[in-house]
């Protein structure tokens, strides 16, 4: 295993913001985490890419203990963070050229790691980072994380604030990058992307809730799920919650998602929104996706008896 962790702790006062994490990643594995802002996603990556020591726990990164052997894991790992960190007031190649120096190599030499990824930055390797769009600073950092030919890539959302055909492409240089062996750690909030992980680990206030395949995960769904399709959504929320049958019901982009302990008769159920006012919705199952689940685990941690 490229990165294997156990019993990770991270304390910031009275604050646990990682709580006994362990999990592995192989190398050629693409390992997502996903979870709201402030479920310690990013404490993770710190004591991971080893800039902040854990409180308790340990493990290795690409064979060296993270503890003892920082200096060894920081020459073979590349790193984004969440936020853009390269010098905004350096040109594209400046930076470039920054972090080949740092790590003891030549663009020249290392240039068919990145070329895929910076060839649509050639044209502007005179402007300042701080002036690059979005999707562009997004492909330098991950240029100046790969130069030096890391062993894992630990990328923490990487895409918030990118554009869809941006995200798509990023994604799609991602696998190209898992094919070289290297193992991947990623954050991602979007849960399109965290369907898209070998395997998937679903974080809330420092715990991991589950991992596994993003397949296997979505089998494990423990309710029966239905989608309405409605005129207003928002306005029917309180009547479908109300209804004994119905365990939950959420807004899920334009339709809700109604999840219920045991099947629903459909034509009961269509009768009774007919009869509650709500006319012209179309109402069926649906298959659960990644976010279903995690509200579905969200509420057996609050509340165990899945009452």
């Amino acid at each position: 295993m490229s990165i294997q962790v156990h019993g990770l702790v991270k304390r910031y006062g009275p604050l646990t913001a990682v709580a006994g994490v362990s999990f592995e990643v192989a190398a050629g594995e693409i390992f997502g985490l996903t979870g709201p802002d402030g479920a310690g996603k990013s404490s993770l990556f710190r004591m991971l890419t080893t800039l902040m020591r854990p409180d308790e726990g340990g493990g290795k990164v690409v064979g060296f203990d993270m503890l003892d052997e920082f200096l060894e894991i920081r020459r073979r790992i590349g790193y984004m963070p969440d936020v853009f960190s390269l010098y905004e007031d350096l040109t594209v190649r400046e930076n470039l050229n920054f972090f080949a120096r740092v790590f003891g190599v030549r663009i020249e030499d290392n240039y068919h790691l990145i070329r895929e990824v910076y060839e649509p930055l050639k044209p502007f390797e005179g402007r300042r980072a701080g002036h690059l769009s979005g999707g562009m600073k997004q492909k330098l950092a991950l240029s100046c994380a790969l130069i030096h030919q890391p062993q894992a890539l630990f990328l923490d959302e990487p895409t918030t604030g990118v554009d869809a055909v941006s995200r798509k492409e990023f994604w799609d240089i991602l696998y190209r990058i898992r094919a070289r062996g290297v193992a991947i750690l990623v954050a991602t909030p979007y849960m399109d992307e965290a369907a898209r992980c070998d395997r998937l680990a679903l974080m809330q206030q420092g715990r991991l809730l589950t991992q596994g395949t993003p397949q296997a995960l979505l089998e494990s769904y423990p309710h029966h799920l239905y989608a309405i399709e409605v005129a207003q959504p928002w306005r029917w929320l309180e009547l479908l919650r109300s209804h004994p049958k119905v365990h939950r019901a959420v807004l899920a982009g334009e339709v809700i998602h109604v999840s219920s302990l045991e099947p629903l008769d459909l034509t009961y159920m269509r009768q009774w929104l007919v009869d509650s006012g709500v006319t012209a919705a179309n109402f069926y199952p649906v298959q659960p996706d990644i976010e279903d689940l995690f509200i579905a685990l969200m509420d057996q941690k609050a509340h165990p008896t899945g009452l």
